[in-house]
């Protein structure tokens, strides 16, 4: 299983980004999410004028460097690290076997919540990054 982004445009116009993984995510809303489709690797050309350089730091003569092309592999879907983008979130049940999942998002706080309300599979506590204790009670979405 891969953290993969999942990004939710909102009624309102607003948009936010959860990064999960998707089973983790799926399991305490309705609907699927769908983790956003990230390009796979390309291979890319770009062209290196003719320069001048020193051979040495403190080299008082340069040499000449003819132009060149050089080809490389561009991967989007790979990362320079291990931290994820974002702030930190947890979703918690509020009864049955208390599953507890961690993830991360950028956007509105406010939007993630909206968004949860709606699709919520059952009584959940969301916490956000200022604090544990700073918890939002998000009720069980009825069906439309």
């Amino acid at each position: 299983m891969a953290i993969l982004p999942h990004t939710v445009t909102m009624p309102t116009g607003g948009t936010f980004t959860i990064y999960g993984e998707t089973a983790n995510i799926n399991y305490f809303i309705n609907g699927d999410l769908e983790p956003d489709t990230v390009d796979g690797p390309v291979d890319a050309q770009v062209s290196v004028t003719s320069h001048t350089r020193r051979q040495y730091p403190g080299d008082a003569s340069t040499i000449n460097v003819s132009g060149s092309q050089r080809e490389f592999v561009k991967d989007p879907s790979r990362g320079g690290g291990s931290a994820l983008p974002g702030k930190e979130m947890i979703l918690r049940e509020t009864a049955g076997n208390k599953e507890k999942r961690q993830f991360t998002y950028t956007g509105d706080w406010s939007d993630v919540t909206a968004f949860l309300r709606s699709e919520a599979a059952f009584d959940m506590y969301a916490y956000n990054h200022t604090g544990r204790n700073s918890r939002v009670t998000i009720p069980e979405a009825v069906a439309p």
